[in-house]
């Protein structure tokens, strides 16, 4: 593990981010570790830290980016603190009433605009795809992808190069082969969706 993602992992210790216990993850799996970001980026510093550390990265691999798009809810601070220190605008996704994603609140991208994607945690990488998959639908390019924490070990897939502060390789289970479900633990959803 590098020297930033050991600082990284460190931060959110100290800010009671790194949670042990038996988690439903957003993506259905279930995991005995839960990295709650909110807890990080409630601190406006560790925020903009966070942000800039990412927006260097981001830079390197995009940079002509006109437009940083993150989904709500857990994309919105990390994004923001992104597009303020690339000096772009900072607009987001949110799950429809059929929990697609969609761009709301009077947000739009333009034909050929350039976009980055940035959110908190990529598990599977789903919602970076599925915001991706927009935004293309809309016709921006989407040079890269972000976020603080990659949990997939560099395996998640998003069709765009990629950058994270940390990658860590952090064991899911589908719940059928989840092993503290076979220990009668209960699982808990600590995210910001309801179960």
């Amino acid at each position: 593990m590098s020297s930033q993602a050991i600082e990284v992992v460190e931060l959110f210790r100290q800010t009671g981010a790194y949670l042990s216990g038996h988690f439903l993850l957003t993506s259905g799996l279930h995991s005995a570790a839960y990295l709650q970001c909110a807890r990080v980026l409630q601190h406006p510093e560790h925020a903009a830290a966070l942000g800039g550390r990412l927006a260097e990265a981001l830079r390197y691999l995009a940079p002509e980016a006109s437009v940083v798009v993150s989904p709500a809810m857990g994309g919105l601070i990390i994004g923001h603190e992104v597009a303020r220190t690339l000096g772009v605008r900072h607009i987001f996704t949110e799950r429809g009433d059929d929990r697609k994603m969609m761009l709301r609140r009077g947000f739009a991208v333009e034909p050929g605009e350039r976009a980055v994607v940035v959110e908190d945690v990529i598990t599977t990488g789903v919602s970076t795809r599925e915001v991706i998959d927009l935004l293309r639908a809309n016709g921006a390019e989407v040079l890269a992808a972000g976020s603080i924490i990659d949990r997939s070990g560099g395996a998640a897939d998003v069709s765009v190069p990629r950058a994270a502060l940390a990658t860590l390789s952090v064991e899911t289970w589908k719940p059928e082969d989840c092993p503290l479900c076979r220990q009668g633990v209960p699982a808990v959803k600590p995210g910001s969706r309801p179960s």
